[in-house]
Parts: structure tokens; sequence; C-alpha cells
């Protein structure tokens, strides 16, 4: 079967929060007041994707724009149902998401996630992605739990 990836509508809330279940990405019960203003305000920048496979939805990947910046965004969220993961899901959406950035025109895109020895599997999953270890900012998330920051060019500045 193929992968579809689409953005998210406001019937995928159920579908979602069943994935965040089966995940350590953060609690279902935020979902709905992360994703409002995407759901009300069509001209959100937010980005908001769910990658199906026969309308069952098997991950999302949420990013926004970084304020104060041109064309760079950071991606807040990315996760694969635990009983799809290992079938490179999490790379399609990756790619999906960069390939639709860059044809908006946007310049870059951050990535946050956690130094912790349980987090070495997702910072190897964004170096295999190219994207480059720009920065760790120690104790961030608590004491001794660092926060690891990626960068990706998507395309050249213009001069």
């Amino acid at each position: 079967m193929s992968i579809l990836i689409r953005p998210v509508v406001r019937t995928d809330l159920a579908a979602l929060k069943a994935v965040l279940r089966t995940i350590e990405l953060f609690p279902p019960d935020l979902l709905d007041e992360m994703i409002a203003n995407y759901l009300v305000q069509p001209a959100s920048e937010d980005i908001w994707l769910a990658a199906t496979e026969n309308d069952e939805v098997l991950a999302l990947a949420y990013c926004a724009p970084e304020q104060l910046t041109e064309g760079t965004f950071n991606l807040y969220a990315i996760g694969v149902r635990q009983a799809a993961q290992g079938r490179g899901i999490g790379r399609q959406i990756m790619v999906y998401l960069e390939t639709h950035l860059r044809q908006l025109g946007h310049r870059i895109l951050i990535v946050e996630t956690s130094g912790a020895d349980g987090f070495q599997r997702t910072r190897r999953f964004y170096e295999n992605l190219a994207h480059h270890h720009e920065a760790t900012i120690r104790d961030f998330w608590k004491a001794g739990e660092d926060k690891v920051i990626y960068w990706k060019r998507l395309r050249e500045p213009v001069k």
C-alpha cells in the first residue's frame, strides 16, 4: 500500500489523538489547543500534515514559522503510530514537508529534540536526513537533559 501525505482536516482529530496515545510525543489532550488556530484560520502559516494508508492516519507532523524571521520554520512535532514505525513513513513525511516549504520559498527548517539517551534514534533520524547539529543547550528540558538543535537549509539565500 502507498502512503498519502496531506494536510490535516478537522475530522482527523480523533485519529491524530490515537496516534499520539501510541507514542511519547506529547499528551493527546493538548492537541485541540495546539491545532485550533490552524483549523479556524485559513490564512495560518502553520503546517499540519497527516500520513495515511487506506484512509487510516498513521503519522502526523506540525511545523510553524519562527516569529521575527524570514523564511525560517520550526518542526514542533513529528510522530508515527508505534505499530507503523520502521516503514520509512517518518522519512516520507519529512521529505514531503521539506519539499513543500521549498515550494513556498522558505529558507530554513529548525528541529529541536532531546539529548537524552532515549532520543539517540531520533537524532540519528534527523542526521540521516541531512539536518546539521547546530547547537546544544545544556540542561534545557531538565537537569541533565539537553536540547539538541538541528538546522537544514531548504534553499540558497537570494542575494
